[in-house]
C-alpha cells in the first residue's frame, strides 16, 4: 500500500461514534477475506482488514473491550470493540498476536483510502461475488513473500521482533 503523504493520517469510529481513532500511516497490507469466518462476523460477503503496527492505531475518544472469537488457526482472534455499541474495529490474529493490528477499513471516515491488495480465501465467497481483476485472487491464504512489497515485508518482521 503507497501513501502520497496527502491520505494518512485518516480516522475513523465505531457505528456510534463513541469510540474515535486515528490511523497514523498506511497499512502494510489491505486484505479482502472471503472466509465464511469473516462473512458471519461482518454479516457480509467479506471483510476489508488494513494490516498495521498497533502504534499506527491512535484511540482519540472512547473506550474499547476486546472479545476472543475463534479462528481457523485454532489460536482465536482477539477482537476490539466500541464498549458501547461492539462495533468490531481491529483485530490481532494467531501468530502475530498483539503485534499486528487488522483495522476494519469499513470504520474509517473514507474506507477508500485503504482498498484491497488481495483478495484471500476466495474459494469460499459468495457465488454472487464479482472479484476485481486489478488485485491477486488465491483461494486460501498465500505466502507473504510472493504478494507484499519489500517495505511491507520489512515493517511486519519488525513488528514481529518487538
Amino acid at each position: 500500500m503507497s501513501d502520497n503523504g496527502q491520505t494518512f493520517p485518516a480516522e475513523g469510529a465505531c457505528a456510534c461514534g463513541e469510540v474515535r481513532y486515528r490511523l497514523l500511516m498506511a497499512p502494510m497490507f489491505v486484505h479482502c477475506c472471503h472466509c465464511s469466518r469473516c462473512q458471519r462476523e461482518t454479516g457480509s460477503a467479506f471483510a476489508i482488514n488494513a494490516m498495521v503496527e498497533p502504534e499506527c492505531i491512535k484511540l482519540l475518544t472512547g473506550a474499547t473491550v476486546t472479545t476472543c472469537l475463534p479462528s481457523n488457526s485454532g489460536k482465536g482472534q482477539q477482537v476490539v470493540r466500541c464498549g458501547t455499541c461492539y462495533t468490531a474495529l481491529w483485530s490481532h490474529y494467531g501468530a502475530a498476536g498483539d503485534r499486528v493490528s487488522f483495522l476494519r477499513v469499513g470504520t474509517l471516515d473514507n474506507p477508500d483510502v485503504c482498498p484491497p491488495d488481495i483478495q484471500i480465501y476466495t474459494a469460499s465467497k459468495q457465488h454472487w461475488v464479482t472479484l476485481s481483476t486489478g488485485i491477486p485472487v488465491v483461494e486460501a491464504y498465500y505466502r507473504r513473500s510472493q504478494y507484499w512489497p519489500e517495505a511491507s515485508v520489512l515493517r511486519y518482521k519488525r513488528a514481529l521482533a518487538e
